[in-house]
């Protein structure tokens, strides 16, 4: 990780001093890093050393920073990992703008890596992903979204670049085709769990170590599955109170919303659904080389389930 920072720190250098300023601004402010960790993890797990790999892990998390710069946009987000967004601090036209910078510099990065493969599975990604923003878009405030609607929602939005990032590292291994989707199938069933878990935390988690507002997800129209799962298992009334706080957005009912997904059952419900995504992910890591980044990545899908931020 090390040298992929290192990586990171040298690509984002620009004649344009407002594009490095903002870019360091949010990739400083801290994060996982899960999605480059994914695909070094992977290429450790086959057997791949090469420095692409650094190169790479650097491509996923420009293109994973340029969404969240443009999602706080979308979502008028004023606080992220604890800090103030971007586009609070230095204004919606520069957070859009350094996104697209860091889209078009994750592609000039892709091509060094001289991999027609890989350059195809991360620019379907990058295309998909922006596909599930959309969708996202076009369902907020839609009280009617199901479990299906929304699983499709995030497996596009936020699964889909932690399944590239197994994918590529897979790639790079030169692993055999049945290799190649056994990774796939683990990062997507990672990111699914990431996700659930993440939206669980919106009705459930501590704001102070979460790094921003409970009820974030109430207020921009969010129907998650927390929700949808509450209004499956609730009175009549409580049904009501969930659909009319999703159609309008409004925090001021985000006490009684979260009593009534506790009452109902509904975060355990969540949780255990990312506890089968996290299941399928151990499932697919254990059937690559045994050693020590396979664990690795058994470990990760293991622990995700008890993350807390």
């Amino acid at each position: 990780m090390q040298h992929v920072d290192a990586v990171i720190a040298r690509r984002l250098e620009s004649g344009v001093p407002l594009v490095g300023t903002v870019s360091r601004y949010i990739i400083a402010a801290g994060g996982k890093r899960l999605r480059p960790a994914l695909l070094l993890l992977t290429c450790g797990a086959l057997g791949f050393e090469g420095p692409q790999r650094f190169n790479l892990a650097a491509v996923v998390e420009f293109i994973h920073t340029a969404t969240l710069l443009h999602d706080d946009v979308v979502d008028e987000s004023a606080m992220r990992r604890g800090n103030a967004t971007a586009n609070q601090s230095f204004g919606n036209p520069a957070s859009v703008l350094v996104g697209d910078f860091l889209y078009s510099r994750a592609f000039q990065m892709m091509v060094d890596a001289n991999n027609m493969r890989v350059m195809a599975v991360l620019a379907d990604a990058t295309n998909v992903i922006a596909e599930g923003e959309v969708l996202q878009l076009m369902n907020m405030h839609n009280a009617a979204l199901d479990e299906a609607g929304y699983l499709h929602v995030i497996r596009s939005k936020t699964a889909k670049l932690f399944e590239a990032s197994a994918r590529v590292g897979a790639i790079l291994a030169g692993a055999s085709a049945a290799e190649e989707a056994q990774c796939a199938e683990y990062g997507q069933a990672l990111g699914t769990a990431f996700q659930v878990i993440d939206d669980v935390l919106d009705y459930a988690g501590d704001a102070a170590v979460m790094g921003k507002s409970l009820g974030d997800d109430l207020r921009e129209g969010k129907a998650t599955l927390p929700l949808i799962s509450a209004m499956q298992r609730g009175s009549a009334a409580q049904q009501d109170l969930i659909r009319g706080a999703i159609e309008s957005g409004a925090t001021g009912m985000l006490e009684d919303v979260i009593s009534i997904v506790r009452q109902t059952g509904a975060l355990d419900f969540s949780r255990d659904c990312a506890a089968l995504e996290a299941q399928r992910a151990v499932a697919a890591a254990s059937t690559l080389p045994q050693g020590p980044h396979t664990d690795c990545l058994i470990e990760l899908a293991r622990q995700l389930l008890g993350r807390n931020s």
